[in-house]
C-alpha cells in the first residue's frame, strides 16, 4: 500500500475578514492573510501530498472558512475545527452540522490563551469530549505549559474511546535545552494508548536564529521512545513556523531528525499514523 505524505498541522487565516483573539499588529509578520494558494506550492516542493488544516480561532467562522477551502483544494485532506465543548447542547448541534462534511475530522480549543489552565478538565468540557468520541472524531490539545500536558492523562482516562492528539510535542523547552518536567509529563501522557502526538512546531520552540535537527533530536528521540512511530505524525505548523525558518527548512530538518528510523517508522510518522488517527481514506481510496 502506498502511504501519502501528510502534513498534519497547517493554518490559514485572514485578519481582514475574521477575528482572531491572539492575532493583531503585535504578531508582526504573522499579521496578514495566509491563504491556500501560498502554501500549496510549498507543500508540492517538499513532496507533501496532503495537509490537515487546524483552527486558529475559537469561532464558527474559522471552521466554516477552512471547510470551504477543503472543498475547493484537493491538497487539503481534512479540517480540525472548533465547537464550544463546555456548552453541551450547542456543541452537539454544531458537531452534527459540521460532520455532514466528511473532511471535518475533529476539533480543538485554543486553551493556551485561556487564563484558567484547568479549564480543559472541567466536567462540562469532559462531557463535550464524550460528544467527540460518540462521533468518532479527534480532539487536539494545545499543551503549551506543563499544566496543560499534566491534564492529558486525566482526559485520556476519562474518555478512553477518544483519540487525543498533542500538538507540537507539547512545546519542549528546546531553546534552553531543558528536559523536566516536559519529558516525564510526555511519558505519562503516552502511557495511555488513545494519546498521539505531532512532531511539529519544534523550530519555534528552539532558538529561532540558529536551530538545526541536532537541537531537535533529543526531544524527537524521547517522543519516539515513549510513543513509538505509530503514534507520532509530522506537522509543518505553517505559517507559525515561518517565524523561525522556511517551510522547506522545517521539512528538511525534521527529516534529518528522523533519519535514523527504518522505512516503516518513517512512513508511519510522515503519513501512516495520520491516516489511521484521522480515519483518512488510504492512497488507493480504500
Amino acid at each position: 500500500m502506498t502511504t501519502r505524505i501528510i502534513d498534519t498541522h497547517q493554518h490559514l487565516w485572514d485578519p481582514e475578514t475574521h477575528a482572531y483573539d491572539w492575532l493583531d499588529e503585535s504578531a508582526g509578520p504573522l499579521f496578514r492573510r495566509f491563504g491556500p494558494e501560498e502554501v500549496e506550492p510549498l507543500l508540492r516542493e517538499a513532496g507533501v501530498d496532503q495537509s490537515i488544516l487546524v483552527q486558529a480561532a475559537d469561532t464558527y467562522e474559522d471552521t466554516f472558512s477552512m471547510l470551504a477551502v477543503a472543498d475547493r483544494y484537493d491538497f487539503v485532506g481534512g479540517v480540525v475545527g472548533w465547537v464550544p465543548l463546555d456548552r453541551h447542547e450547542e456543541a452537539a448541534e454544531a458537531l452534527d452540522r459540521f460532520t455532514t462534511n466528511p473532511k471535518f475530522l475533529g476539533m480543538r480549543h485554543l486553551i493556551h490563551i485561556y487564563p484558567d489552565t484547568d479549564w480543559v478538565v472541567g466536567e462540562p468540557v469532559i462531557e463535550g469530549l464524550r460528544l467527540l468520541a460518540e462521533r468518532d472524531l479527534v480532539f487536539e490539545i494545545v499543551a503549551v505549559v506543563p499544566r496543560h500536558l499534566e491534564h492529558v492523562p486525566t482526559l485520556a482516562a476519562a474518555v478512553p474511546e477518544l483519540r487525543i492528539v498533542i500538538d507540537h510535542l507539547a512545546k519542549p523547552p528546546i531553546a534552553e535545552k531543558g528536559w523536566q518536567p516536559w519529558a516525564e509529563l510526555l511519558a505519562a501522557a503516552a502511557s495511555h494508548p488513545n494519546v498521539y502526538a505531532k512532531v511539529s512546531g519544534l523550530n519555534t520552540a528552539a532558538d529561532p536564529d540558529s536551530w538545526t535537527a541536532e537541537d531537535l533530536q533529543p526531544y524527537v528521540d524521547h517522543a519516539l521512545q515513549v510513543f513509538s512511530a505509530d503514534r507520532l505524525m509530522y506537522g509543518g505548523d505553517w505559517p507559525i513556523a515561518t517565524l523561525a525558518g522556511t517551510y522547506q527548512q522545517v521539512w528538511e530538518e525534521t527529516n534529518k531528525a528522523l533519519s535514523g528510523l527504518d522505512e516503516q517508522e518513517r512512513t508511519a510518522i510522515l503519513g501512516g499514523t495520520a491516516e489511521a488517527v484521522y480515519k483518512l481514506p488510504s492512497a488507493e481510496g480504500d
